[in-house]
């Protein structure tokens, strides 16, 4: 055990935990927060996907080590009940969530690729969101819902 600082959702954390944790259990289980999901615990589904300084990052293969002095935002972390995200927002209005397994990785990748790429196309979004894996196959109002998002986001 070792005890490491996270900033997460903008709060410093103190936990005391294998170095080697992946980080998705520190979130989960230390921190108590669910929107990253464990899906296939091999960085290829993208459930688990949290945003570090500014980058979409798979959390159940990164150490909980390697985030020290690192900026973590998890979907707890983008908005609130009373003023969601325009993805959280888009997402609810356009019912593009079903089973909910790639919600988080959808939105979390969604946000990362817009906040650098806000003008980008619908094929340069659909190729950073190509490895989001979605076992229900909402992927008509998930497109909706993510240029919706866009175009609010660029206002």
């Amino acid at each position: 055990m070792s005890a490491m600082k996270l900033k997460v959702n903008g709060q410093l954390h103190d936990v005391d935990v294998d170095p080697a944790t992946p980080l998705l259990y520190v979130l989960g289980e230390e921190l108590a927060l669910n929107g990253p999901k464990f899906g296939c615990g091999l960085s290829q589904c993208g459930a688990c996907t949290v945003i570090v300084n500014g980058r979409a990052t798979r959390s159940c293969v990164t150490t909980v080590k390697s985030m020290e002095g690192s900026e973590i935002t998890t979907l707890e972390g983008i908005g609130t009940i009373e003023k969601p995200h325009p993805l959280q927002k888009a997402f609810i209005e356009e019912q593009a969530a079903q089973c909910g397994f790639c919600t988080n990785g959808v939105i979390m990748t969604a946000k990362a690729f817009l906040d650098t790429n806000p003008k980008a196309g619908k094929g340069d979004i659909q190729q950073a969101l190509s490895g989001i894996l979605c076992r229900c196959f909402t992927h008509t109002r998930i497109w909706a819902a993510i240029e919706k998002a866009q175009r609010e986001m660029a206002r």
